[in-house]
């Protein structure tokens, strides 16, 4: 079954931002992407070429490859026409057409070109995207919306390139969509038994099984405000 195709490939290494002249608000990032034309080698952890600036949060074998709908962009620049939004611009490696968060599921194992890869957990946004685009509620409008993306983890290394199918090969969880994951994730208020039904998957990823277990048994709620929106003026902005 053909869920979409490869629109373009982009990776990026990471890179200081000096915060404008505030020391204080100085920052590093591989948010921003270049697209790469021709076949791309697809490790691990990551596509050639490709890196994350912040290994405790980003990365890893569960957070190899970040794939993020086509369709969305056409919502954001209705939504925001003075910005250039242009595939790569939410930090994806792989742009995908014809599919969204709705349309895979946690564990989906799928074939790009001679790689296989497998659907992890929904992506969550970060403040680096807000000051990326210099929209200070974009992370927040990226979480309400849905629009999140998804982290593939590499079952099989290969090589990929745009146009190429994105063929699903197994689902073995289909109930659990990328869409649903995500809204269990932030639900308010959260549902415990939604919390251990997502943690008891296989496929999702170590980091989410760990965070949805250790809230089903602590009621005390978390607050996702440092990751939003990243140091307190930011968040005042």
């Amino acid at each position: 079954m053909i869920l979409g195709r490869i629109e373009s490939i982009q990776v990026g290494r990471p890179r200081h931002f000096d915060g404008d002249g505030d020391p204080a608000k100085s920052w590093t990032s591989a948010i921003y992407k270049q697209t790469v034309l021709g076949k791309v080698n697809v490790g691990m952890t990551n596509l050639d070429g490709d890196q994350q600036a912040d290994l405790a949060h980003h990365g890893g074998p569960d957070k190899a490859v970040l794939a993020y709908s086509a369709t969305h962009y056409d919502d954001w620049t209705r939504e925001f026409p003075d910005i250039p939004f242009r595939a790569g611009g939410f930090g994806e490696n792989l742009t995908i057409s014809d599919c969204t968060e709705v349309d895979c599921c946690i564990g989906d194992v799928m074939q790009i070109g001679s790689c296989l890869v497998q659907v992890s957990q929904p992506r969550q946004p970060c403040w680096k995207l807000s000051r990326r685009w210099r929209l200070p509620k974009l992370a927040v409008l990226v979480q309400q919306t849905g629009r999140t993306g998804w982290y593939y983890r590499v079952l099989r290394e290969g090589s990929v390139e745009s146009g190429l199918a994105v063929e699903l090969i197994e689902r073995p969880f289909p109930e659990l969509n990328i869409a649903w994951a995500s809204a269990v994730m932030y639900a308010k208020p959260r549902s415990r038994q939604d919390d251990l039904h997502l943690a008891s998957c296989e496929a999702l990823s170590d980091s989410w099984k760990k965070t949805l277990t250790r809230r089903a048994i602590d009621s005390a709620q978390h607050s996702d405000s440092k990751r939003l929106y990243g140091q307190k003026s930011d968040e005042e902005a």
